[in-house]
């Protein structure tokens, strides 16, 4: 949820500051803005819950910490990816696939209780599967429309 608002808010911010600066409104920049944002948000989360996080991961992952801390830093390279034109297509086609990856974590720590932040088996349960899926098919539209449809 709280990736949601960052996305949505930072998106709107956006918008208000180019329209400000350029004189007309992007909603393609201010969407890649949005999500760079809520990317770096996310990866914070990866340095800060990384017991947690980890404890997300299918028991036959190897090196989970370490995959954590990875993905964090994947999240920042995308972040920054997004925001060069150059890099900007080609990073929004590893972020899709990204979040296809990461969506059985979501699935595993939902339906075993655990609590992202602390690993305890204390976390929203199986609803929170209702609110996460589209969460992640939302974020893969986003990235999709923002970017890749032209």
């Amino acid at each position: 949820m709280k990736t949601l608002i960052v996305l949505l808010v930072t998106f709107l911010l956006s918008l208000i500051l180019i329209k400000f600066i350029k004189g007309q409104l992007s909603p393609a920049l201010a969407a890649q803005i949005a999500m760079a944002a809520m990317l770096v948000f996310a990866a914070i989360g990866h340095f800060a819950f990384t017991h947690g996080m980890a404890q997300m991961l299918p028991n036959f992952i190897p090196a989970k910490k370490e995959l954590v801390y990875l993905t964090g830093v994947m999240e920042i390279g995308f972040a920054i990816g997004l925001l060069i034109p150059r890099y900007r297509i080609t990073v929004a086609w590893l972020l899709i696939v990204f979040f296809i990856l990461i969506l059985p974590a979501n699935i595993k720590a939902a339906l075993e209780n655990i609590n992202y932040q602390t690993g305890e088996l204390n976390g929203k349960g199986t609803s929170y599967l209702w609110f996460r899926v589209p969460l992640q098919l939302f974020f893969i539209f986003w990235v999709y429309f923002s970017t890749l449809k032209k």
